[in-house]
């Protein structure tokens, strides 16, 4: 039997794990994942590298808790994965989450964008539609989610096409 044809582009989308509230007079863009957060992180890192689902490129928040999230894929894949910071996921919404994806280099087959809510839970319905979006997150994007989306063709200009969810992996299904 065949194997199944690569997707013509990958997309990764992890929402960052449970942070921490802020502490009096600490800025929401320097807020820490709380400790849950930080070993969720790890465990959907981990889950990722034994699935062998490595992204070419990640593009993650500059918030503190993004980075955090971030991190752990270092640790589980490679020390030379690709993480660059966008400032514009902080704050964009999901027009500007759009135009990142559709705007990487053709040459690219994987991204991953690490972000936030509701943006990253806007995008994924955009990408599925409604109800494959329901039937995967019924409750909502879960902190530390990491949905893997396979597209037959490449996003662009903003456009983000139909895509297939291709694994779905969430730190609170995990068992610890």
């Amino acid at each position: 039997m065949p194997a199944a044809p690569a997707p013509v582009f990958r997309l990764y989308l992890l929402r960052h794990a449970k942070a921490a509230w802020a502490l009096p007079g600490q800025k929401d863009f320097d807020r820490t994942l709380d400790d849950t957060g930080f070993a969720d992180a790890e465990i959907v890192a981990d889950m990722a590298a034994d699935q062998n689902l490595r992204p070419d490129l990640v593009l993650c928040s500059t918030a503190v808790r993004c980075r955090q999230t971030a991190d752990p894929f270092r640790r589980a894949m490679t020390e030379d994965l690709d993480i660059r910071y966008v400032d514009e996921l902080y704050a964009g919404g999901a027009s500007v989450y759009r135009d990142i994806i559709g705007s990487q280099d053709t040459g690219l087959s994987s991204l991953m964008v690490v972000g936030h809510n509701p943006v990253i839970e806007e995008i994924l319905r955009d990408i599925l539609g409604e109800e494959a979006a329901i039937k995967a997150a019924p409750a909502g994007y879960p902190a530390g989610a990491l949905a893997v989306i396979d597209f037959d063709t490449r996003p662009s200009d903003g456009i983000l096409p139909l895509g297939t969810l291709t694994a779905w992996l969430d730190p609170d299904s995990h068992n610890r």
